[in-house]
């Protein structure tokens, strides 16, 4: 094999070098972003047993539930967001 082995393939590999690492580069940012504002979407235990007790409140506050059943649930929900 002598200097210009290559010859008619080496710009060849450069483009498809080029392509894949412009592709991977895309790919990454994507994951990335995706990962970033897929952490902001999760409720966290305790922001979600703050908002079922905000509902629990609504919900007897139009008497949709009696005061024995309010005590349950909320004692439920306290034992919930405990440690």
């Amino acid at each position: 094999m002598g200097p210009n082995w290559h010859m008619g393939w080496g710009p060849a590999w450069g483009w498809v070098f080029l392509v894949v690492l412009i592709i991977g580069i895309i790919a990454l940012v994507v994951f990335l972003i995706r990962l970033l504002t897929s952490r902001d979407d999760r409720p966290t235990q305790q922001g979600s047993a703050s908002r079922a007790r905000e509902l629990l409140d609504e919900r007897y506050a139009r008497g949709e539930i009696d005061s024995s059943e309010y005590e349950e649930r909320r004692r439920r929900l306290d034992g919930m967001s405990g440690p």
